[in-house]
């Protein structure tokens, strides 16, 4: 009942997963990542406990590919779910249940993979992976979010649409970009959208917050706001 998208940004490490269904807040309950340590998504009829799980055996260097099993093989209902995942040395692995809803499955590429069921045929993740590649240009959440709407291009969730998600990390413990659109005619626009209205204040915000080199942070509002023109004039030219 959902297609998704796991990727590291070759320019600046940073992971992403971008996410889109005919279901409710699919943002709460599919992506997941650890900062320099990995991520997972974890669909079709999906069982929660594989993220903080799929994390915890990542943090341990265990190896993508190792991660899914030891995942399904725990796990009664396997045949249900659908999980792909990334590990901190960039490998991608990933699981299609064979009781997952057709159409279903998963692709890997040099440096992300696409996983999708309850789908309109195999073209939706084959162009998401195409248009992911072919988006280098592109900011890493644009990208992300442009190989999602080439996916729905051709037919998406056969079911329609619904929610929507984009969780981005960088070098930090939390989040770089965290968006959930949990209701709407068009997630995925509307995802688009809340990326745009990011780019207007908030990431030039966050370069101030704190971080692991100055657990403080930088708190003269002068030099916050400065920084912040600073960096809206960049994006406006």
């Amino acid at each position: 009942m959902t297609w998704s998208i796991i990727a590291r940004d070759r320019a600046s490490g940073a992971i992403g997963i971008a996410v889109a269904t005919r279901f409710f807040a699919v943002g709460a309950r599919v992506p997941y990542i650890a900062t320099g340590i990995g991520a997972v998504a974890t669909q079709a009829m999906v069982n929660p406990f594989y993220g903080p799980r799929g994390l915890q055996l990542l943090r341990e260097g265990v190896p993508a590919a190792d991660v899914v099993r030891l995942l399904t093989a725990a796990d009664d209902g396997q045949a249900h779910r659908q999980v792909h995942v990334m590990d901190a040395a960039g490998r991608f692995a990933a699981h299609t249940g064979t009781a997952c809803i057709d159409w279903c499955g998963h692709v890997i590429r040099d440096g992300f993979s696409v996983a999708g069921n309850m789908l309109a045929g195999p073209q939706v993740i084959e162009q998401t992976a195409a248009a992911f590649q072919s988006g280098a240009a592109l900011s890493f959440a644009r990208r992300l979010i442009a190989a999602l709407k080439a996916g729905e291009s051709v037919g998406g969730d056969k079911r329609g649409k619904q929610s929507a998600a984009l969780l981005i990390h960088g070098a930090e413990e939390y989040s770089d970009l965290d968006l959930r659109v949990d209701d709407h005619a068009d997630p995925l626009a509307e995802l688009e959208r809340l990326e745009t209205v990011s780019r207007q204040h908030w990431v030039h915000f966050r370069q101030f917050m704190p971080t692991r080199s100055n657990p403080a942070g930088i708190t003269d509002r002068a030099t916050i706001e400065a920084g912040i023109a600073a960096g809206q004039a960049a994006e406006t030219g």
